[in-house]
């Protein structure tokens, strides 16, 4: 029969009246990583990795029983009892993760006893006190001195006693020296032994443990993609990872506790197991600053090895078989995901958000080359050329027809046997670009403006909802994607990320454009044009930009610039064709263009189309679907120049970017009920 319960006042876990052994829920398991403070497991992971415990002993011939390993911290670790260690389940980890069985706590803190003391403590305590009566009041905030009145019992340890003072006022005292001069000067001021050095200690943890205190269910899954560097530094992406995930539960906890779902973070680290050119660079590299030349070849060597035609399909493959080998493994262990339309974003840095790119769309370097050979072609049709030239090219013409059909009906029958799987083995729902150079990818290959507001002129939308690209405005590496849809957008200022604190910040499909340069001379505008160039009523006041630690930022944009074009793989003649971009702002034409613009036109919901901005350019009526570029705020106080060496890696443990992720992520997921919402951020 069940012994009578007794709350400890505030309402803590059950109390029994009579000293007994622990329950497993009065037992508290708790883990240390980084070698740092005991952190306790949460009620659900507690009971059962304390039940499988107590399974591990009950084998039959005195062997101990085979304990599966217990699933922990929402199903991203393992404990595995008999070690007593934890371990991840998505990615290898060095150092295993400590775990200990907590029986005995101190006071206050409520850490647990090193698990050898705590066994004998509780050993001697049951020995002494068992189906003993427990006092009436036990008060959990206050621990009331003892005024010195002896112990009724004491255990002598390693470094340290125990005294018993009565069935539940236990104390620790250490047996250093100057412990026990404090503790005869204290005796002889009057003081009470146990209150003045001792410290108290509680049998069984705060709180029971309960199987309802439990994380709620993931409905979204975000991949993380590292950059450029990983070579440096192999465990970074696992780290930055943890630190992005620890930052998005506060603000989970803060804004989002009512929701009964969870996003959770899995890091994708495909550059180790890449053996590329082995150690060939090291090889060539010479000894002076050899630091230096580390570091740049393991960063803006990835860049290298990415336009080299040679190694390009090894990152790529890389990268899509850890991200299809992720999902799978999180499907079978969460097979209620897919049931219940689990979702799934992408979060990638640097130059992973163009693998990520590159992976989601297909896009392959051979196909900017036929591209060319198409555009060589219409060229030699518009030049003159002899009678025999002109014979020769139309036989080359109808001879490449013919092979183009032969191999469309060979590609016809290899796809009839053999169904091609897709690339990824789920579809993105958000992809979040931090400090990316994606952009000037694109330029380079030869990506232009168009005069259409849609996402699907880089990123169609059936492959990918949405596209997201978040930058510090002192990043070298990061670059604008708008600009690369619509023109007149270099003059638009990006989208402003709230700051986490910021009390009722205005919905980011509320906020208005603004511009850049108000003070900019008209290049080419009509007087009549420029005449009315008073800034549009449907704007936000114009917000005059300051580029802090701008030399700095330009170097590093000119290195990756630098990178990117020489290994161009293909050649410069690929480039040379589509790589030419002004770098001096243009008017917009307003001819054939405008008139394209005017058909196609895509205005926001509840937003005028723009008119004259006040930099003097003629915009067209046409607006972005919605927003891409989206800027970090910068911090009132840090170095400009220092920022803009440390704001590539900044992105990790930032509030404002959690509050950002899940802020879409979560609105998403109301939209669905609500489907006339849709597409309005």
């Amino acid at each position: 029969s069940a012994l009578p319960e007794r709350r400890r006042p505030g309402g803590g876990r059950p109390r029994y009246e009579v000293v007994r052994e622990l329950g497993a829920e009065e037992v508290r398991w708790f883990y240390r990583e980084d070698r740092k403070t005991w952190k306790p497991f949460i009620g659900y992971d507690s009971l059962r990795i304390e039940l499988a415990f107590r399974a591990l002993g009950s084998g039959g011939d005195g062997e101990p029983a085979a304990v599966e390993p217990v699933c922990v911290r929402s199903g991203l670790y393992e404990v595995d009892v008999g070690s007593a260690e934890s371990y991840p389940v998505y990615w290898n980890q060095s150092e295993k993760i400590p775990v200990m069985r907590g029986q005995w706590f101190i006071d206050g803190t409520w850490q647990p006893l090193e698990e050898e003391e705590s066994n004998l403590i509780e050993q001697e305590h049951l020995n002494r006190f068992k189906g003993q009566q427990l006092q009436e009041s036990f008060d959990i905030e206050v621990s009331k001195p003892v005024d010195g009145k002896e112990a009724i019992h004491s255990l002598k340890l390693s470094r340290n006693h125990v005294d018993w003072h009565s069935v539940d006022e236990v104390y620790l005292y250490s047996d250093a020296t100057t412990s026990k001069i404090a503790r005869t000067v204290t005796q002889k001021l009057g003081f009470s032994k146990a209150s003045s050095s001792g410290t108290r200690l509680h049998r069984g943890y705060v709180e029971e443990a309960t199987l309802e205190d439990k994380p709620p269910q993931t409905s979204h899954i975000v991949f993380v993609v590292h950059g450029i560097g990983q070579k440096m530094d192999q465990g970074r992406i696992i780290k930055n990872t943890a630190m992005m995930r620890d930052t998005a539960r506060k603000v989970e906890e803060k804004y989002f506790s009512n929701l009964a779902t969870h996003v959770e973070f899995l890091p994708v680290e495909w550059r180790s197991k890449l053996t590329l050119d082995g150690d060939t660079v090291d090889s060539i590299t010479p000894d002076k600053v050899r630091g230096l030349r580390d570091m740049l070849n393991s960063s803006a060597m990835d860049i290298m090895y990415y336009t080299s035609p040679l190694y390009r399909d090894e990152l790529v493959k890389g990268l899509q078989q850890e991200l299809n080998r992720l999902y799978s493994l999180f499907c079978s262990r969460n097979p209620e995901f897919e049931e219940k339309g689990g979702k799934v974003s992408i979060v990638s840095h640097s130059l992973g958000c163009v693998i990520t790119y590159d992976i989601m769309t297909g896009w392959n370097p051979v196909r900017l080359y036929e591209q060319l050979l198409q555009k060589e072609e219409e060229e030699l049709e518009d030049r003159w050329m002899s009678y025999e030239e002109q014979r020769l090219l139309e036989e080359l013409y109808i001879t490449k027809q013919r092979l183009r059909e032969i191999e469309e009906r060979l590609q016809g029958l290899k796809a009839s046997t053999i169904s091609k799987p897709p690339v990824l083995k789920f579809k993105v729902e958000n992809f979040f670009c931090m400090g990316s150079p994606l952009a000037v990818f694109l330029a380079l290959r030869g990506i232009r403006p168009g005069n259409s507001g849609s996402q699907d002129h880089i990123l169609p939308r059936t492959i990918c909802n949405r596209l997201l690209n978040i930058f510090h405005p002192t990043d070298p590496v990061a670059y604008r994607l708008e600009p690369l849809i619509l023109k007149h957008y270099s003059n638009i200022s990006p989208v402003q990320i709230h700051w986490y604190n910021t009390a009722n910040p205005l919905p980011y499909e509320h906020m208005k454009p603004s511009f850049l340069n108000p003070t900019k001379e008209p290049t080419s505008a009509p007087d009549s044009e420029s005449a009315s160039a008073a800034p549009s009523p449907t704007t936000s006041p114009v917000m005059v930009r300051r580029h802090y630690g701008e030399s700095i930022t330009n170097i590093g944009k000119a290195s990756i610039l630098g990178a990117a074009s020489i290994g161009k793989g293909l050649g410069g003649m690929l480039f040379s064709r589509f790589g030419r971009s002004s770098t001096t702002p243009q008017t917009l034409e307003t001819g054939k263009d405008g008139a394209e613009g005017d058909e196609k036109k895509a205005t926001t919901v509840g937003t005028p189309p723009l008119s004259h901005s006040s930099s003097g350019f003629l915009e067209p009526t046409v607006e972005l679907e919605h927003r891409i570029d989206f800027e970090l705020r910068e911090g009132l106080v840090e170095s400009r120049y220092w920022s803009a060496v440390t704001s590539h890696t900044a992105y990790w443990s930032s509030l404002d970017i959690a509050l950002f992720l899940l802020t879409f992520m979560y609105k998403q997921d109301q939209e669905e009920t609500d489907k006339s919402n849709l597409d309005t951020i």
